[in-house]
């Protein structure tokens, strides 16, 4: 296979940066479709620990390309920012190129969402407050400014124009308008990096396939993060599932010829809206510092519970994969029980589907099934078969529930301490 889609299945931070890493060191491309700097990738190797937000996980690679897709939205002065952090910790980062048709997440999008943030109060979405949701709002609405008006040499006066309209939306919930003069001097300053970067994508994709070039495409967010199929309104504004890998670089359909969903051992959750399995104890105490779960851009600490086989099947069914990554297994050894919901009960009855409605989300039960941890440390493991019968029980009880192929197992942080069972793509 000469193609593979690499997608959160839950709630985002589920370890897709080691994944993404893991695909992209032997890859010739590598390709982020949507959203903007309100994601992280941790990537561990040598080490060291890096941070990306913006800037695909491939970038470590010198002879990867690395494309920021037309589904994203790019913040250029936070990633001019990313790129000398990069620069300065030895990558030079011509391996980088941008979608002219990328939206340009801008200062007047930033105030915007704080201030619409501060205005929900009770009712807030849990936004990371980098202005994503109001620039892909302009999208929408097809008054947003692009990559190819960034690098016009006319962009100050479509920024200027921009500018005015969303001032005034600004002074409307109370904000302190932009400075025009003031904001343009820092995107002029960072011009001269971002221009020679902006390319069309599209027909850089397109040669690739051709040439028969390895390409992944790295999700970010995760699953029920979505727009569309996650816990609305407590979503992304952007598609994470496998749709948005399409329309948000221009693949085309039925180019991607694998899709890995990256599943966490346990689940996760930052920012407000239901989670059917969370836990406040201290079970979930224990896991979120021996696994450091705290967000990679926000550095809130991340909500945690049981495994939800429910949710997960419904993420396999939106998004179509066969095969799943298993991340941060090595964290439930540290436990002595563990639980995986394997059935939703609401108002009495089982049901065989994931509410779209919250209030019902809210109501529902989660019905656990209960597994012996191993209690010992499984970091040095390499091989399936040198996993404790209770860790393998675990992984194959996943696999028949939701027929799928667990082809990469996470026993530690680094690249290294990962299970391969099988080299499915032929890399």
């Amino acid at each position: 296979m000469e193609s593979v889609l690499v997608i959160g299945a839950q709630w985002g931070d589920e370890g897709k940066g080691k994944v993404s890493n893991y695909f992209s060191s032997k890859a010739d491309i590598v390709v982020r479709y949507q959203g903007g700097n309100n994601a992280g990738h941790s990537v561990k190797f040598n080490n060291h620990t890096y941070h990306l937000q913006t800037i695909p996980s491939g970038v470590f690679n010198k002879n990867t390309l690395n494309i920021l897709g037309n589904g994203m939205v790019i913040n250029p002065l936070a990633l001019f920012n990313e790129i000398n952090t990069l620069k300065s910790e030895g990558f030079d980062c011509k391996n980088i190129v941008i979608s002219s048709r990328a939206q340009l997440d801008l200062e007047c999008h930033l105030t915007l969402d704080g201030l619409k943030e501060a205005k929900l109060k009770g009712k807030k979405i849990g936004t990371t407050k980098k202005g994503i949701g109001p620039c892909y709002t302009d999208k929408a609405a097809r008054v947003g400014l692009r990559m190819c008006d960034f690098i016009r040499d006319d962009f100050d006066k479509k920024y200027f124009d921009l500018l005015k309209e969303k001032n005034d939306e600004i002074a409307q919930f109370g904000g302190e308008p932009i400075d025009f003069k003031e904001s343009i001097a820092k995107y002029n300053a960072v011009k001269d990096v971002i221009k020679p970067l902006v390319k069309d994508t599209v027909s850089i994709l397109e040669k690739a396939r051709h040439e028969n070039k390895k390409i992944v495409f790295e999700g970010a967010q995760g699953t029920m993060l979505d727009i569309d199929f996650g816990t609305y309104p407590y979503v992304t504004s952007s598609n994470t599932t496998s749709g948005g890998a399409i329309s948000g670089s221009g693949i085309g359909y039925g180019y991607i010829e694998a899709i890995v969903g990256v599943v966490k051992a346990y689940t996760t959750r930052v920012g407000e809206g239901p989670f059917v399995t969370e836990e406040e104890n201290e079970t979930s105490t224990l896991i979120r510092e021996k696994a450091n779960e705290y967000g990679v851009v926000t550095h809130r600490p991340r909500r945690i519970g049981w495994l939800d086989l429910v949710q997960l099947k419904y993420s396999r069914n939106v998004n179509g994969f066969k095969y799943i990554s298993l991340m941060l297994l090595d964290i439930l050894g540290y436990l002595d029980e563990i639980k995986v919901c394997i059935d939703y009960e609401l108002d009495g009855k089982i049901i065989d589907y994931y509410p779209a409605d919250l209030d019902e989300l809210k109501k529902v039960k989660p019905i656990y099934k209960s597994f012996k941890s191993w209690k010992k440390d499984i970091s040095s493991c390499r091989e399936f078969s040198e996993l404790p019968n209770e860790a393998k029980d675990y992984i194959l009880f996943i696999e028949d529930y939701l027929k799928v192929k667990a082809i990469l197992i996470s026993v530690g942080p680094s690249k290294e301490e990962t299970i391969i069972r099988k080299d499915l793509f032929d890399f």
